[in-house]
């Protein structure tokens, strides 16, 4: 596979390469860390954001916190009122 890293595309260059030094370890296989970490992580962080004992403020902020330039979170809050 041929990751294009020229003209509109040559931010990709150095986000791979701050892949692998975060890994450790060759560009090929920083990309493929990445990929297998990256579902794992925003699964793990809808985990957390759905717990009960948080408060709308501290889902919020964990939100912001863990959003990136590509994935966001959001938090929505639902009131229902039923009349009986």
């Amino acid at each position: 596979m041929r990751i294009r890293t020229d003209g509109d595309y040559a931010y990709r260059k150095d986000v791979i390469e701050r892949a692998a030094d975060y890994y450790g370890c060759n560009k090929t296989k920083a990309v493929t860390q990445a990929c297998e970490d990256v579902p794992e992580l925003v699964a793990a962080a809808r985990q957390v954001l759905e717990r009960d004992d948080l408060t709308a403020e501290q889902r919020q902020e964990i939100a912001e916190t863990l959003s990136t330039r590509v994935v966001r979170f959001n938090v929505d809050s639902e009131v229902i009122v039923s009349k009986e």
